[in-house]
């Protein structure tokens, strides 16, 4: 059967850079899985606007890559508002974590975390959009988590904000697809990245048990493959929600779980 997935007008690429002629738009890109992104997504063709609060680790991915550092504070509305609204592709991976229990969990966090993780993807989305729609092609890849699929104690913040990206992606389907924009998210376990190296000894204090203890014992407890996922396989699965084997794939929670959620 014959294509007919619009290209938005551009002429057709060489194999492997399927991306040529669109930008993407990275949040959290200047390390761990943005900037995985960030790179896979610059040699597949794209333009990459790499978004994030490190000042000098997002020039360095830029200056890499080819692409253009936008440093921002996604905490901060007025200075999502600032971002560029010509992306094809967005990609929301920033995040925090925080890990307490729900009594004393400060309230200025669990704030902070909803808007970094809920607030500034919706507001990146709704920028980009009418772009996107204007050229008939988008792709929306939300890095959830698989605790956007499931509950871990400690994590109500986290927990929370990967939930309601799920419902978020599921409404930008919906409403993308008469306009040829696909909206998806990816759910990693845990990855190798600084986010989940820095959360090693707080889990221990939570948890009562050594630090040396916790990967094996709380991040890989519940995954049939004992091992973390490197940000590169991440990338390659966003990749691929952007190629054009993915043209029918919306709505979807794609877990890269090493089997946590088939128990």
């Amino acid at each position: 059967m014959e294509n007919t997935e619009s290209t938005g007008g551009r002429a057709a690429a060489p194999a492997g850079r399927f991306l040529t002629g669109r930008k993407a738009l990275v949040t959290g890109a200047a390390s761990g899985i943005g900037r995985a992104c960030a790179t896979a997504f610059a040699e597949a063709g794209a333009h990459v606007y790499v978004v994030d609060l490190a000042r000098d680790a997002a020039e360095a991915v830029a200056a890499e890559i080819g692409g253009t550092a936008h440093v921002v504070d996604l905490a901060d509305p007025e200075a999502v508002d600032t971002l560029p609204d010509d992306a094809d592709v967005v990609v929301n991976n920033a995040g925090l974590q925080y890990v307490a229990p729900i009594q004393d969990f400060p309230v200025e966090r669990f704030v902070l975390i909803q808007r970094v993780m809920v607030e500034a993807p919706f507001r990146i989305v709704r920028r980009t959009l009418p772009h996107m729609y204007g050229r008939g092609w988008g792709r929306i890849v939300n890095i959830s988590s698989v605790h956007g699929l499931r509950a871990s104690a400690f994590k109500s913040a986290y927990v929370t904000a990967k939930h309601a990206l799920e419902g978020f992606s599921k409404v930008a389907a919906l409403e993308g697809a008469p306009h040829g924009v696909t909206s998806n998210c990816i759910n990693p376990g845990y990855v190798r990245t600084p986010l989940v190296e820095n959360q090693i000894a707080a889990q221990a204090a939570a948890h009562g048990i050594p630090a040396e203890e916790v990967v094996e014992r709380i991040m890989l407890d519940r995954t049939a493959i004992k091992r973390l996922i490197e940000p590169e396989e991440v990338a390659r699965a966003a990749l691929f929600l952007c190629g054009p084997d993915a043209g029918f794939v919306t709505g979807a929670s794609i877990p890269l779980d090493g089997g946590w959620t088939a128990r």
